[in-house]
């Protein structure tokens, strides 16, 4: 069997204006000297990491390298979740998501849909460049505020918003073929896809396109309700990468799935930092490498209570007690058990 890799931590919530925090070569010394061994790179944070030089030029990705080496790490995956959610958004949410766009396309969805694709392509190469295997995204979203059926969706809604979110993230897919690297999107609420029924919907859209993988989070499962063991089972093939974020749910009187729109602090689901919260890791770290996955553990923080450079000094070793060393033999072949045909045939009385 193989085996699971860490610690790794993705940077995106830990990047900040204040030193060690807003340079790679920083920012890597301080998560060494945590215990972890991998980073995931948030590629829209040019503090520390550009995505168009990454995309044509090897030698500004060997100085990436080279400075994650430095520290005793690896990249394990470029991150566009940014990027990835402004392929596909509702005009419903164009003002709120401009946020996330670069002035010279804010208040222009053609253009920034199109300055999005553009930098998953780029990724798709950046990717390729640094050696990298899998790579971590958003889908973006197109019916997310039909999710409630209420009113009834019209007919044919559903299989049409599928049908275009297909259309437009085909290209990229096929890009990250030729680069051979799986794209990975993290299953969320607020994404088109968010469960194991919308990712199936979009593989269909996709003709189950090969580069078309998951980001396996249990935190945003909890918050769903949906069985996240069992969703391994079902999907084991297409995991390519994890983050490893705990959560609770704990419903009220008062709310439930939705949060009543209360803060974060006051939802029935939060999420919380590794080992506060309810999440079964042992049971994931195990269901994973029973089924062979080799990527990397890697903490997401986004915790409402827990200072977030205590969560990641804790995160880190959590990470690493939760690692399986595969065993290599069967508990009983002390016992002997080795073929014996006529053995066999005597037993079932042949």
């Amino acid at each position: 069997m193989k085996q699971i890799k860490g610690p790794g931590i993705f940077l995106a919530q830990f990047a900040a204006d204040e030193s060690p925090f807003n340079s790679l070569n920083d920012i890597c010394q301080w998560a060494s000297s945590l215990g972890f061994k991998a980073v995931q790179i948030p590629t829209w944070d040019e503090r520390i990491f550009d995505l168009q030089q990454a995309a044509t030029s090897q030698s500004y990705c060997a100085e990436i390298e080279a400075t994650v080496a430095k520290h005793g790490m690896v990249i394990s995956e470029l991150s566009t979740h940014l990027q990835g959610q402004l392929v596909a958004v509702n005009p419903a949410y164009d003002e709120m998501f401009d946020g996330f766009a670069p002035n010279e396309v804010k208040n222009d969805p053609s253009a920034r849909q199109k300055w999005a694709v553009q930098q998953m392509l780029w990724a798709a190469k950046a990717s390729a460049n640094l050696r990298l295997t899998a790579h971590a995204s958003f889908s973006g979203a197109l019916l997310w505020h039909t999710m409630y059926p209420w009113p009834q969706r019209p007919a044919g809604l559903v299989e049409r918003g599928f049908e275009e979110l297909g259309r437009r993230w085909l290209p990229i897919l096929d890009a990250f073929d030729e680069a051979g690297v799986d794209l990975c999107f993290e299953l969320h609420p607020g994404e088109d896809l968010h469960d194991g029924a919308s990712f199936e919907m979009f593989l269909a859209a996709t003709e189950h396109h090969p580069r078309a993988n998951i980001l396996y989070d249990p935190s945003h499962f909890i918050l769903q309700q949906l069985d996240y063991l069992a969703f391994i089972d079902l999907y084991h093939e297409r995991i390519k990468a994890f983050h490893v974020k705990d959560a609770e749910f704990k419903p009220s009187g008062r709310s439930g799935v939705y949060g009543g729109y209360q803060g974060w602090l006051d939802r029935p689901g939060r999420f919380r930092s590794l080992g506060d919260g309810q999440i079964d890791f042992k049971g994931i770290f195990s269901k994973l490498t029973q089924y062979g996955f080799d990527g990397w553990a890697v903490m997401e923080w986004e915790c409402c209570i827990k200072h977030p450079e205590d969560g990641a000094a804790e995160g880190a070793k959590f990470i690493a007690q939760h690692l399986i060393r595969p065993t290599e033999k069967a508990f009983d072949d002390f016992a002997g058990g080795g073929a014996d045909d006529e053995l066999n045939r005597r037993i079932l009385g042949l």
